[in-house]
């Protein structure tokens, strides 16, 4: 597919500044004054992949993205449960009762940062101008842009009426055009309709009741078009938003570094609070400008000890716990900070997640031979497996004993997840008597006639020996594996290539509720889609495409359980498991709520006394 071609001056950059190949990146970074508040956090890879929201899809390309730019809606930072609010509009949208039309007004204040890429002879300082209704239907189109390797389509694919076929129409275009300045963007979406500067309403092709969880997620970001144009393929490390913080330097592997945006709009710091809120001392700042801190450093920890060290030496403000510390500063009995780690003056913020950690099957018998499709064999073979399996073993020889160890894809708190996480649908382990007897049921007595199962699994710490684990497990009843660990993108490809048939990764939901996890087994969603395991069950697709219309209700949490147990029984993955993250907050950091379920929450953090580096 022809890419689009950049502007000249763009190119002309480009060719002056190759910051693609760049190890440092700076941009202007203006150091603060001796008394600025300046945070330095962590981010527990090499950092993120990309900065352009539609090109993102990790937990660190968010939590980058979530600084500099902005969506529609944000979650309230002190609410548990989960609630959504207003950032870049004037009100929540107005929703049609039949739940097909929503329209949206956007703030009249809010102003794209400061950036060459707005320079013109009346505007020599390149002020960024005012965001306007334009914008966001601008920036949601580019979701559909095949040529700029956009990676969350499927958030509003079949959502929108005519996106699809105009998403079809424009690709098939842009692959004929002979032209390289054919204009992608040049037409109209009938379900996307801009009614005046600031207005703007999206026709639903039906009432998807998770539209607006989507509002809230970073890939709908809002993205200025002369930046995208101006920077070309640069725009992905020179992100140009309209968030609290601007991106100033980016030390490959090593840091990025943002500063305060000078041009950001009126926001403020929550004026509601728990009890428990009050306790912590999270409502002092209410009312407060965003953001309140004036740098945040990100550093990069590929291994967790640097991470570690540097947190206890000072460096950083917050750390996640290290599985191999935990013991050393959580009382397990109690789980409670240790008491030197209490006198230190640091503070212990255990954070459930929205956890799906499995073990997978590739269920399509056309690429995996004994473990795909859906005859006797293969169906009591990966019941026999699970069967073997023990999570428990796992959970406390990895985890701590920290997670919960539950039956289905939806993790707890969420509507689906089995009372008391467990259901007799389930093929639960260590069963092994049982387990043995399914396995010679699906032709193979003690394993024989079965070759070597490959297994992928992820390189990480402990991956070796978690695949031994497995390994273990499965050769009490005679099962044999061969683990190949890989690097993440390189698991992730070969499972979208379908040449993974058992493997495991884990899965945070994009949102609180269970569709998102049932949507992992929908047929259409087959790899390379989020349908891993290419389950396909034509009843499963049916009710899912019921339920994704309904709103909460007992009906609709009976059918997420319906088919749950449709999946369970089918034994398309082993699992699951839901982790707690374990964060560590310092003495002098205020306002530290963890949460991983959205990550633009460095603008509420500050700190008590300035301290730790600048950069």
């Amino acid at each position: 597919m022809q890419r689009p071609r950049p502007s000249l001056r763009s190119a002309a950059l480009a060719l002056l500044v190759p910051l693609a190949l760049a190890a440092c990146w700076a941009r202007e970074p203006g150091q603060p004054s001796g008394d600025a508040i300046v945070l330095n956090l962590p981010i527990r890879a090499a950092g993120p992949g990309s900065l352009d929201p539609v090109r993102g899809s990790t937990t660190y390309d968010n939590e980058a993205c979530s600084l500099v730019y902005e969506t529609l809606l944000q979650y309230k930072y002190l609410s548990r449960p989960l609630a959504l609010e207003p950032l870049l509009l004037t009100e929540m949208p107005a929703v049609t009762e039949d739940g097909l039309t929503w329209r949206f007004e956007l703030r009249d204040d809010v102003h794209f940062q400061t950036d060459a890429c707005f320079e013109s002879p009346e505007n020599l300082e390149g002020k960024g101008r005012r965001m306007v209704a334009e914008d966001v239907i601008y920036s949601w189109k580019r979701l559909a842009d095949k040529s700029i390797d956009t990676k969350s389509w499927w958030l509003v694919e079949n959502t929108i009426k005519g996106f699809d076929a105009w998403r079809d129409e424009r690709c098939a275009l842009q692959d004929a055009a002979q032209d390289e300045d054919f204009d992608f963007y040049a037409s109209d979406v009938p379900g996307l309709r801009v009614t005046g500067e600031f207005t703007f309403e999206v026709e639903l092709t039906e009432p998807v009741s998770r539209f607006a969880y989507v509002l809230a997620m970073f890939q709908l970001s809002v993205v200025p078009r002369e930046a995208v144009e101006f920077y070309g393929e640069r725009f992905p490390r020179h992100p140009v938003g309209s968030g609290p913080f601007v991106l100033t330097k980016w030390r490959n592997s090593l840091s990025l570094t943002f500063d305060r945006n000078p041009d950001y709009h009126p926001d403020y710091y929550p004026t509601e609070w728990t009890e428990e809120d009050e306790e912590r001392g999270l409502h002092l700042d209410a009312g407060k400008r965003l953001p309140l801190a004036d740098r945040v450093v990100f550093r990069c920890y590929v291994q967790d000890q640097p991470m570690w060290l540097d947190f206890r030496s000072g460096v950083l403000d917050y750390a996640q716990i290290p599985a191999e510390n935990f013991v050393d500063a959580i009382d397990k009995r109690t789980q409670t900070l240790r008491p030197e780690y209490a006198e230190d003056g640091l503070t212990y913020h255990p954070v459930p997640l929205l956890d799906f950690i499995f073990r997978g099957f590739n269920c399509d018998a056309k690429t995996s031979e004994y473990l795909g499709g859906y005859t006797d064999s293969a169906r009591k073979l990966r019941q026999a497996i699970s069967l073997a399996t023990d999570f428990e073993e796992f959970n406390e020889t990895f985890y701590n004993g920290q997670n919960i160890v539950y039956d289905g894809m939806i993790p707890p708190g969420l509507a689906g997840h089995p009372e008391g996480h467990r259901t007799p649908a389930a093929y639960t382990g260590p069963d092994l008597d049982r387990a043995r007897r399914l396995l010679a049921e699906a032709g193979y007595p003690e394993g024989k006639g079965l070759p070597v199962l490959d297994y992928y699994i992820s390189q990480s710490a402990n991956s070796q020996e978690q695949s031994e684990m497995t390994r273990r497990q499965l050769a009490a009843i005679g099962i044999k594996i061969n683990p190949i660990l890989l690097e993440f993108a390189q698991l992730i490809d070969a499972i979208d290539k379908r040449t993974a048939p058992m493997f495991s990764f884990a899965w945070g939901s994009d949102y609180p509720d269970g569709e998102n996890n049932l949507a992992l087994f929908y047929g259409p969603n087959q790899s390379p889609g989020s349908n891993h395991y290419n389950y396909e069950n034509a009843e499963y697709d049916r009710l899912y495409e019921r339920i994704r219309t309904m709103l909460p209700s007992p009906e609709r949490d009976a059918l997420y359980e319906q088919m749950r147990d449709m999946v369970l029984e089918d034994a398309a993955f082993i699992g699951s498991m839901a982790r707690t993250r374990n964060y560590l907050g310092t003495s002098r950091l205020r306002n530290f709520k963890p949460t991983e379920d959205f990550w633009n929450w460095p603008k509420y953090l500050t700190l008590e006394t300035p301290a730790g580096p600048a950069d």
